[in-house]
């Protein structure tokens, strides 16, 4: 018997929070360089998105403020749970991400941690733009209207 070759993209944590405060214009897929002990945790599930921004030092792109918990048995090589993180792009995205970020109002933030089919940890990162208070009530509102459709649709 043939194993098959295709595997699914296990996604390990998304950021549901930047759903909600940001307007997600573009998205791009990244790489990320990471040691050992924190693909082990990543595996076990103990990372947060929740705060987590993306900025550029040095024409690279570095993720800041995600917190991927020390692994149980790391010892002496365990990693630091809140370090920066590099990102790993083309040149050309790059610089499309950075002539954007310059233009106000706009930030990148990570929308969510996956393994991709060849078991390497990427990062869906989306250039995005704030949203003001009222727009996230008329979100608040859309979602509530969404959710009472679907309940009377169910209940007829």
């Amino acid at each position: 018997m043939e194993r098959s070759k295709q595997r699914e993209i296990k996604i390990i944590t998304s950021n549901r929070k930047a759903y909600f405060q940001y307007f997600l214009l573009d998205t791009y897929k990244a790489g990320i360089v990471l040691s050992g002990t924190e693909v082990k945790s990543m595996r076990a599930g103990k990372v947060s998105l929740s705060d987590a921004y993306c900025y550029f030092k040095n024409g690279e792109l570095w993720l800041k403020n995600v917190h991927i918990a020390e692994y149980l048995n790391g010892g002496y090589q365990n990693h630091v749970p809140k370090r920066e993180r590099k990102l790993l792009m083309q040149k050309r995205e790059l610089k499309r991400l950075e002539t954007k970020l310059k233009e106000r109002g706009y930030t990148i933030v990570p929308v969510s941690l996956f393994f991709n089919e060849r078991n390497l940890v990427k990062v869906e990162i989306a250039l995005s733009k704030g949203k003001k208070s009222f727009d996230k009530r008329n979100t608040i509102k859309d979602r509530d209207a969404k959710r009472d459709m679907a309940r009377n649709a169910r209940y007829q």
